[in-house]
């Protein structure tokens, strides 16, 4: 289960997989447990079977893994294929758990298996959000109609995840070199990973994004943007400066896709860290997070504008007012953020958005842009 895409021969599988739950699975599997799974309810076309109602997502929703909803109240994901541990999910699924976070989908299990080697895990358990919509949806909606009643709402949604996020602590420093006793290498916590743990590190990994995208974007866009690089520099400049403030567990992958708007309000999902960026360091400034989101905000103002015909100057203002709006209630939440961090990670963010058009999703490339475009004085996309 879990090493390809499923199937309609797979169905019953994962209700199946719920009712094992009330017991402890046979070795090579075992089962972590953060929360008690609600009592299921059974559909009439399953009534005598024994089997909970199952039903996908659809194709386009979560393509990197396979979910499944199971009596319209649990979903669980199944890694396709599973990943090794540790994986960054159970863990803050536990602490978030411990922390008394409860903006999110109720984490309920993590079910893994061992193949001799190492530990893998299989598939996670959560709560279903009726009426759940992600911000592609929602945000694009809100955008269209110049709403921005849910900035307030998603700035103290990001706070309270970051002070629970805060709490979780850094693993502790393993002892290495000549003097070690221990054969594990360096400890991989809050000053390690391709960032690093000087400061330098940050600007370095952003430098690098930056040559990355000026190399992978062709054309009239890659012409401009060379001709923008220097500025572009220029911005980044503040991340070689020392960081003063608290390096915390962030989500790591915090924009408005991960943001569902359901029937009680607003819910972040979806802690598995960024699958574009490899090695980032999981603790890291909150100003990250904080400039995903917004850079986000800008990518959904264009695309209202390619997609509903929302004009770019409504778009524009409705950025302003949202992320004025969602920065305030953030700041007045918590006192994590370092404002000059923002507009640094803001440049590196729309980087990596060339970088992953380029590498993934050509047609993507108009978003990030666009956003250029706008901030550095270009009126239109030629393209």
């Amino acid at each position: 289960m879990g090493e390809n895409p499923l199937t309609e021969r797979d169905h019953g599988l994962t209700a199946a997989l719920l009712a094992a739950l009330a017991t402890e699975p046979p070795a090579p599997f075992a089962v972590r447990r953060f929360q008690p799974l609600p009592t299921l309810s059974y559909g009439e076309a399953d009534q005598g079977t024994g089997v909970a109602l199952e039903r996908g997502f659809g194709e386009h929703v979560d393509m990197t893994n396979h979910s499944v909803v199971v009596a319209e109240s649990v979903v669980v994901k199944w890694l396709t294929p599973p990943v090794p541990l540790p994986h960054p999910t159970p863990e803050i699924f536990a602490h978030l758990v411990d922390a008394g976070f409860n903006e999110t989908a109720p984490p309920y299990a993590a079910l893994t298996r061992s193949d001799g080697k190492s530990e893998l895990l299989l598939a996670l358990v959560t709560g279903y959000l009726p009426e759940a919509r992600d911000g592609w949806e929602w945000c694009v909606d809100a955008c269209a109609s110049s709403d921005t009643s849910f900035a307030t709402p998603l700035g103290h949604l990001t706070a309270n995840l970051h002070t629970a996020l805060s709490t979780l602590p850094a693993p502790v420093p393993v002892p290495s070199g000549p003097d070690s006793d221990s054969e594990s290498g360096p400890f991989s916590g809050p000053d390690s990973g391709s960032e690093g743990g000087q400061d330098g590190g940050l600007l370095a990994r952003a430098l690098g994004a930056l040559e990355e995208a000026l190399a992978v974007t062709g054309g009239a866009d890659g012409a401009w943007l060379v001709a923008q690089a220097g500025r572009m520099r220029a911005e980044l400049g503040p991340l070689g400066a020392p960081v003063t403030g608290p390096r915390i567990r962030i989500h790591g992958d915090l924009h408005v896709g991960q943001i569902l708007r359901w029937r009680d309000g607003y819910a972040v999902i979806d802690f598995d860290g960024n699958p574009t960026v490899a090695n980032a360091a999981p603790y890291q400034p909150a100003a990250r997070d904080v400039a995903q989101l917004t850079t986000s905000l800008e990518h959904v103002a264009q695309v209202a504008i390619k997609r509903r015909g929302t004009p770019p100057d409504q778009a524009a203002d409705w950025v302003r007012r949202a992320r004025r709006e969602m920065l305030a209630a953030y700041t007045r939440s918590c006192d994590l953020l370092d404002p000059a961090l923002i507009r640094p990670f803001e440049v590196e963010q729309e980087c990596r958005e060339l970088i992953y058009a380029a590498r993934h999703l050509p047609r993507w490339r108009y978003a990030p842009m666009g956003v250029l475009y706008t901030w550095y004085d270009k009126k239109e996309d030629p393209a």
